[in-house]
């Protein structure tokens, strides 16, 4: 472990209550710390445009560059909307997808979770949907009923933003696809994961590399593969928690993993490329936990164009 780099944080935040079917009590709180005063000589180079990484056992800042500056977050909102449908549904629920559901991915070239209009799938299942291949059809289809409407319902993820004491951080819509006026920063949305992780659901998701929900007399089947593939190096020992990209906001992820009994919550924000973003999430975690780097040379890789 490196210490001689770190700065203690103040912030502490509550463990959530009842984990059941329904709707978890809204009584999480997250004080955003002061800056740190972090020397950071001897610290990996990060080419994204911000990032933060804490450890959050230590109760430590490992890593900050730019932490405090505002971004676009692209899919990374989603991680709020996940807070909110959390508090605001059963995960028994059952939801009619629309057909303004579906064309609200297709039309703005976002990625989906293959939902058609017609088929009804519980809350539960709309979270793996909406955090796994970032579904913006499922987005909306979450937003629309627990709003009610989509305005509504963003109004509530900037409130739940202002009791969490996230000041940088500002939502237009609950799925991160490009419009004036939204904005987090990096510190903001590793505070918020900190809280998320904290409930057990959406921790089981989050951490899921993939999601099979099985044809019935009311969805058809779905198989769902995560795109955040930290997790598929068992090394690192990552346990979520979503990417997001956009031409505006770059390759963005927030990430979480336990090693040497630690657990570690970063974001990345603004990153060059999907395999330059990986490549720095293992870079940090490597160098906050005292290990030779292993994050390897960085591969070429196309954009894609779907924003996620």
């Amino acid at each position: 472990m490196r210490i001689g780099l770190i700065t203690a944080l103040s912030a502490a935040f509550l463990a959530f209550g009842s984990v059941g079917t329904t709707a978890v009590a809204d009584t999480a709180t997250s004080p955003i710390p002061a800056a740190p005063a972090v020397t950071t000589q001897d610290a990996p180079q990060v080419t994204a445009r911000a990032a933060y990484l804490v450890d959050t056992t230590a109760d430590q800042v490992a890593f900050t560059k730019r932490d405090t500056r505002r971004l676009p977050v692209a899919s990374l909102t989603k991680v709020m909307t996940a807070y909110v449908v959390r508090r605001e549904a059963s995960l028994d629920d059952v939801i009619k997808i629309t057909a303004a559901d579906v064309k609200h991915a297709v039309a703005n070239g976002a990625t989906s979770g293959g939902l058609r209009a017609g088929e009804r799938l519980t809350v539960r299942e709309l979270l793996y949907a909406l955090m796994l291949p970032s579904g913006a059809d499922a987005a909306h289809a979450l937003a629309e009923r627990y709003g009610p409407g989509t305005s509504r319902f963003v109004a509530k993820m900037n409130a739940a933003a202002a009791k969490l004491g996230l000041a940088g951080t500002r939502y237009v819509n609950p799925d991160g696809l490009p419009a004036k006026g939204g904005y987090s920063t990096a510190r903001d949305q590793v505070a918020l994961a900190r809280v998320v992780l904290d409930d057990p659901v959406i921790a089981v998701v989050a951490k899921a590399r993939t999601h099979k929900v099985v044809a019935s007399k009311i969805h058809r089947a779905h198989v769902w593969h995560n795109t955040n593939t930290l997790l598929s190096y068992g090394s690192y020992g990552a346990i979520g928690l979503k990417t997001g990209y956009t031409n505006a906001a770059g390759f963005c992820l927030t990430f979480a993993a336990v090693r040497d009994e630690h657990t570690y919550v970063g974001v990345i924000l603004g990153e060059t490329s999907e395999a330059r973003r990986l490549a720095t999430a293992r870079k940090l975690l490597d160098w906050a936990a005292g290990e030779p780097e292993s994050g390897g040379a960085v591969p070429a890789a196309p954009v894609s164009a779907r924003r996620r």
